[in-house]
């Protein structure tokens, strides 16, 4: 991240009507460590009940299948390809037609082609045997080292796990494709002798499974991006900071990396607000980032984001991938 050449405070100062868009957030800045169960962490052992059964994965995991293509859709693929190459020019698009792109989109049905095997190899939700695969602790959050985040009461400890395997729109989550997520909110006092750490499930995917990390919490003041401000404010803003040298986007307002609260990035794909079943728009509870000491990587290599009601924390969170 570009270091900025003028700070919040400096920004709020030059523009007060930006003021009540200001939330505080703090930043994780998890590094690689021995974190101990007492303490915050990225992949550390977490402050689990030793008499609570860790949470188990029910939902379908996504896996490779290949199927061979009938001899009908592989003379009518191959019949796509004569017409395309007969009608090809040099210096020519190799462009196809409506129809031929309907054919080619409906005989690999969301996957795609192995062209020397003739096989159509796809993702598809397989059901889990048995109980299902622990879950894997990723992210645990003690209150001291995030204490802006609302809390519900008597509780001063967070933590998420995931099932370290893809799942396409697991329950609850439309329009989401990654791991699939579990959150706990406890009493810390009131956890005796913690559990151990269950083993990693057979088959889990690397990108999933984060290196233990140390926490070093620094609280901040996060800004929300264009579409989420008035047009003249963002747009004086933008030009604000850019004549003193600093990119407003992600830079002052919704910084990266591992994040407590503040305002999310949506700087892959279009707005997107997120509402609860409730109808209260959803704000961003913890932003978990790829790369860096914890090693994850989730979607692209980007920010996976925990969103969760303000009217009532015990709804269900949704969950998106930027």
């Amino acid at each position: 991240m570009t270091a900025p050449t003028v700070t919040v405070a400096e920004l709020l100062d030059a523009f007060p009507s930006l003021a009540p868009y200001a939330r505080t957030a703090t930043l994780l800045k998890p590094s690689t460590g021995s974190p101990a169960p007492y303490e915050s962490s990225v992949g550390g052992p977490p402050l689990w009940p030793g008499d609570e059964p860790w949470p188990r994965c029910r939902q379908p995991h996504l896996v490779y299948v290949r199927e061979k293509l009938t001899d009908a859709e592989r003379e009518a693929w191959q019949a796509v390809e004569r017409n395309r190459r007969a009608r090809h020019r040099p210096g020519d698009p190799h462009v196809l037609t409506a129809a031929e792109v309907e054919t080619q989109s409906r005989i690999m049905d969301g996957g795609s082609l192995d062209a020397v095997a003739w096989e159509r190899v796809r993702l598809v939700p397989e059901p889990v045997s048995g109980d299902g695969p622990a879950m894997v602790p990723v992210l645990q959050l003690l209150a001291r080292d995030a204490p802006a985040l609302e809390w519900p009461p008597g509780t001063d400890l967070l933590q998420l796990l995931w099932c370290p395997q893809d799942h396409a729109e697991p329950e609850g989550q439309p329009r989401y494709w990654g791991p699939a997520v579990e959150l706990r909110h406890r009493a810390s006092a009131e956890i005796g002798a913690p559990a151990g750490v269950p083993p990693v499930p057979g088959g889990a995917k690397e990108v999933y499974l984060p290196a233990p990390c140390r926490l070093d919490p620094v609280e901040v003041l996060d800004l929300p991006e264009q579409d989420e401000l008035p047009e003249e404010l963002y747009e004086s803003v933008e030009e604000w900071a850019g004549e003193r040298g600093t990119d407003y986007n992600r830079v002052l307002g919704c910084l990266p990396g591992w994040k407590a609260g503040g305002w999310p990035s949506w700087h892959l794909t279009d707005f997107t607000p997120l509402d609860c079943r409730c109808g209260a728009r959803m704000r961003l509870l913890l932003t978990l980032d790829s790369g860096g000491d914890p090693g994850l990587g989730v979607g692209r290599y980007g920010e996976l984001r925990v969103f969760r009601c303000p009217e009532d924390p015990d709804h269900p969170v949704r969950l998106n991938i930027q």
